[in-house]
């Protein structure tokens, strides 16, 4: 993953690398979602039958190779250009859910039209209701299985990163912005060749919305900041199919938003972008997992970066995870073969932990995988 992650530098230019590999005001967040992780010990067991140790499970209700689905990530068609294309076609060869942001740059018909995986669409409440009610129809359409709604993206976060590097709608065309796409001729190429190259899920699709700087105006004003559960509760019935609610960081919320409807949860911090000082996702998922285990499928999101995360998040009640930066890092560094190829570095590190901890299925992870200072009763004690 580290070397994805280095090559994907080499070739993108920094305004979008950036974007991608930093976080809000100090990024301490961002930072904490891989520490929490790696101080999470494993249980290491010996003289257990670890042959034919296996990935794959199911999530909603669906099979799925590995533990986890594509997180939506917006603007993931200028950090590599057709990036959502070329992730949902490398997600559904390898067998999992790709989720599609609402801030893509390819837009839900250009992605379903080149794959007939399982796809899910991020939305989030909106002022112009009859662009988001037109986005539900094109997402059924389409034939999405779940809709992602995301909680915690009605305020902007203090990304100082975006500011030095000029990252701005619409794009800026100053001599250094210039130099930074020049840098990069391999990505300055792929994107002459694609005609991909705006917001395509919202231009031509919202009123008045034909380019760049009139999705900017329209943007700029858009996300709703008078909240209420029953504004969610009136999305999950106009959907009418599984709904997933993103951004769940408090036990509370949780069961506010499966009172709301919600089908699954995700454990959310948006990888550190948003709310700096916020806790890793992993560190609050136990006490959620305590009081919505059974009544909504978790899924967890920040901070993976190894298919030993995925095991820790699966020990600690989690069904799965939602990985972003992850993918976005493979497309970057090599097109859809990278996808595939990260999603194969992530399974074969997950089957090599679980095999470690002496178990074989997902269904058999649980709390005794890690491990705990307090020695486990056991028949020899």
């Amino acid at each position: 993953m580290e070397d994805a992650r280095r090559q994907a530098r080499r070739r993108v230019p920094k305004m979008f690398y950036d974007f991608v590999d930093s976080g809000s005001w100090t990024g301490s967040t961002y930072a904490d979602n891989e520490a929490a992780f790696a101080a999470l010990k494993f249980r290491q067991r010996i003289g257990k039958n670890v042959d034919r140790v296996t990935s794959a499970t199911t999530i909603l209700g669906d099979e799925a190779a590995l533990p986890l689905a594509v997180a939506p990530t917006g603007l993931a068609g200028f950090v590599w250009p057709d990036a959502e294309i070329l992730g949902a076609r490398a997600a559904h060869r390898f067998g999992v859910p790709y989720s599609l942001s609402i801030g893509s740059v390819c837009s839900l018909e250009e992605v379903r039209k080149h794959t007939d995986g399982p796809l899910w669409m991020q939305v989030s409440l909106l002022k112009d209701t009859d662009f988001l009610q037109n986005l539900l129809r094109r997402a059924k359409d389409a034939c999405c299985e779940a809709l992602i709604l995301t909680m915690d993206y009605h305020v902007a976060g203090r990304r100082h990163c975006d500011a030095r590097n000029g990252l701005a709608l619409p794009p800026r065309r100053s001599p250094r912005q210039m130099l930074d796409l020049l840098s990069s001729p391999g990505w300055c190429l792929a994107m002459l060749r694609t005609s991909n190259r705006g917001f395509g899920n919202v231009i031509g699709h919202a009123k008045g919305v034909t380019d760049l700087a009139s999705f900017a105006k329209w943007h700029a004003d858009q996300f709703v900041l008078d909240i209420d559960w029953d504004q969610v509760k009136r999305l999950k019935e106009a959907w009418g199919g599984c709904l997933i609610v993103k951004g769940v960081l408090d036990a509370e919320d949780a069961l506010l938003a499966i009172d709301a409807g919600a089908d699954a949860l995700s454990i959310s911090n948006q990888g550190g972008r948003q709310l700096d000082g916020a806790p890793a996702a992993v560190q609050v998922l136990p006490s959620i997992a305590d009081v919505a285990g059974g009544k909504a499928e978790l899924l967890l999101d920040g901070g993976v970066r190894s298919g030993q995360d995925i095991v820790r998040a699966c020990a600690l009640g989690a069904s799965g995870v939602l990985a972003g930066r992850a993918w976005l890092y493979g497309v970057a560094a090599g097109g859809e073969d990278g996808v595939y190829r990260v999603l194969q570095i992530l399974r074969e590190e997950m089957r090599s932990t679980m095999a470690f901890c002496g178990v074989r299925k997902v269904s058999e992870i649980g709390p005794h995988v890690l491990y705990s200072p307090t020695p486990a009763r056991s028949k020899y004690a």
